[in-house]
């Protein structure tokens, strides 16, 4: 995984449905995705098969977007394992755009994260 897209949406029925058509009509693979909506506002977090694409269909039909490095992080998974690392990157001044839960195994949750700056990020979560 390297680019992760936070993508806003209006928060209405369908609008995640043309999105995901406006990709897959262009070719492109979605490999994770996670959206959630609250009053006027949705969002899409994901990665594609093909950075490059992404972006052009994103500026061609005006969806407000930001984007990153996925910065994947071995959480603990048990109770405040999440709240811990997002509690470090707050402590450092990071900014989260953007997570996506994109694997589990025993113990372990491998979170993306995208965040304004990943090198920040790496230093407080003690990643070099």
């Amino acid at each position: 995984m390297s680019t992760q897209f936070v993508v806003q949406l209006e928060n209405r029925p369908g609008a995640l449905a043309a999105f995901a058509r406006a990709l897959a009509e262009r070719g492109i693979d979605i490999h994770e995705i996670a959206g959630g909506g609250a009053g006027d506002h949705g969002y899409a977090v994901l990665s594609t098969d093909d950075d490059a694409a992404t972006r052009a269909v994103l500026r061609s039909f005006g969806y407000p977007f930001v984007e990153g490095e996925a910065l994947v992080v071995e959480i603990d998974d048990q109770p405040g394992g999440f709240a811990a690392v997002a509690e470090k990157l707050a402590a450092a001044g990071v900014d989260i755009h953007g997570v996506l839960f994109v694997g589990r195994r025993e113990g372990i949750v491998e979170t993306a994260f995208t965040v304004d700056d990943v090198g920040r990020a790496r230093r407080a979560l003690g990643l070099g």
